[in-house]
């Protein structure tokens, strides 16, 4: 079918003076589509007679790169549409925090043309190629846009910018409602019924209700609807029920609270917007604790060692502006005990358990927007100093949401730390696919006995929790990883054998 398709379009094409498109001809059996070259498309269909009849003409030219569409069309000028990039795997949706750059201004290829926050970060979205920006077609703050929904357009003239002062995207319009057949007049149909409205109850009293003290009596349905639209009602006069109580019908005679007062068996609340960072939050970490057999393994470290060579280290670095953390030596120890136990280094894939042969620590960051784990990629084979200023960037593009995808997405294992909040020991939830996350406290004093005159001695500890997915590390394989994380974190110094 292909074969004898190509060569009637061959013959067409000789015959209408078109013979030089042969060579870039290609077929499309499921449409029955011949594409030439790439502005123009000839659509034709085969009949039994072998002649070939044109059915429409149109240009158009497409061209899909990372999210990025660009069309052409034949009754505007050359341009390129712009739609929003999935910036991340698990991207679906984002939204448009603010565009760099107006209508009309020039572009030159790497220009910071809008920001977006997607469901990790809020990041910077670049210029794809230069030109004049002729249209904005999403508005700054428009949420929840679709990936590869039309964002702008760019045209490489200045004197078409113009062209496009009214273009609007059609694309994504919601196709008519479909219209479902009458039914059939042999089936009846009832005419709705109004039920009646449910009288209110009142509070019936032996004796006469008379406001005491400033207190009006009311029904218990008045009450309801009063605190869900903020009425009080004491401020309310004569009421129309049994020795002038408060009914529901008064309630419609009184003007609506903007505002939420204190009610019985609730309190004053305001509703704060889940932003697209904090709904992924939730919903990755609903996934983890309900789909993921969590179990948690918890030890005590002696850390004297590590808090005098961590001293030691910060005197020699003074002169530089060095100062290293606890959190370094942590990740560094993390890193090595995975090398001793690379089953800890691993993902579960459903059917296959990825074991990793380099060390990539994710490290939890707090932001303003939610949680997010920028890595320190291949930390096994890192120095401590090199550590320290990878989180120290890390952490400050972070915060300023000017983290890259790839600077965190992926990682082979977690680190938690909240000892800077005086917290000393908590339990952390798994960053799947990976297998384990340490939840790291704060340092502590603690007696401890000791072979010496007093027979006790006073140490620094810290408590850690790992938690482990049970269906890749096993109990016993938990508790080794953690044996040779205790290890290296009490005797740093082993860390660089």
């Amino acid at each position: 079918m292909n074969r004898s398709c190509n060569n009637l379009l061959r013959l067409y094409l000789q015959k209408t003076g078109s013979g030089g498109l042969k060579n870039n001809v290609h077929y499309n059996n499921s449409a029955r589509v011949f594409f030439l070259g790439t502005r123009t498309l000839h659509h034709f269909a085969s009949r039994a007679n072998n002649r070939l009849v044109q059915a429409d003409v149109r240009k158009w030219n497409s061209i899909s790169e990372n999210g990025q569409v660009k069309r052409q069309y034949s009754s505007y000028p050359d341009h390129t549409t712009v739609s929003l990039p999935a910036l991340s795997p698990t991207m679906e949706m984002g939204t448009i925090i603010s565009w760099e750059k107006k209508e009309g201004d020039p572009l030159s290829e790497g220009d910071l043309l809008c920001e977006i926050e997607t469901d990790k970060a809020t990041m910077g979205f670049e210029t794809p190629e230069e030109g004049f920006l002729a249209k904005i077609l999403i508005a700054a703050g428009s949420k929840d846009v679709p990936v590869g929904k039309l964002v702008c357009i760019i045209v490489p003239n200045e004197a078409d910018i113009a062209a496009f002062k009214d273009f609007k995207d059609t694309e994504g319009a919601a196709p008519p409602p479909r219209k479902t057949p009458a039914p059939a007049k042999a089936a009846a149909v009832a005419p709705p019924t109004v039920s009646a409205p449910t009288p209110s109850p009142t509070i019936v009293s032996a004796t006469p209700a008379a406001p005491v003290g400033g207190r009006r009596f009311a029904s218990p349905l008045a009450r309801s609807l009063a605190g869900e639209k903020g009425i009080d009602v004491a401020s309310l006069g004569q009421g129309s029920g049994f020795a002038g109580s408060i009914t529901s019908k008064d309630l419609s005679k009184a003007p609506s609270a903007g505002v939420a007062r204190p009610v019985a068996g609730g309190a004053p609340f305001i509703d704060i917007p889940v932003s697209g960072v904090r709904g992924v939050i939730a919903k990755r970490l609903l996934q983890s604790k309900q789909t993921i057999p969590h179990y948690y393994l918890t030890a005590e470290v002696e850390v004297d060692q590590l808090l005098a060579l961590r001293e030691q280290f910060n005197k020699t670095l003074d002169k530089q502006k060095v100062k290293l953390s606890v959190n370094d030596f942590i990740i560094k120890a993390t890193a090595m005990a995975c090398l001793k136990v690379p089953e800890a280094n691993s993902a579960w894939m459903d059917t296959v358990i990825r074991q990793y042969s380099s060390v990539d620590v994710s490290v939890a960051v707090s932001t303003e927007n939610g949680l997010i784990t920028p890595i320190v990629f291949s930390a096994d084979a890192k120095g401590v100093l090199e550590i320290n200023q990878e989180v120290k960037e890390l952490a400050g593009k972070a915060r300023a949401g000017k983290l890259q995808p790839q600077e965190f997405q992926g990682g082979t294992i977690t680190v938690s730390n909240l000892g800077m909040y005086g917290v000393y020991n908590f339990s952390a939830i798994l960053n799947p696919p990976q297998s384990c996350i340490l939840a790291v406290g704060g340092t502590s004093k603690r007696v401890v006995p000791a072979d010496n005159e007093k027979g006790f001695k006073v140490v620094n500890v810290m408590y850690v929790t790992l938690s482990c997915d049970h269906r890749t590390v096993d109990g016993a394989v938990g508790a080794q990883w953690l044996l040779n994380f205790k290890s290296f974190l009490s005797n740093p110094a082993a860390m660089i054998l």
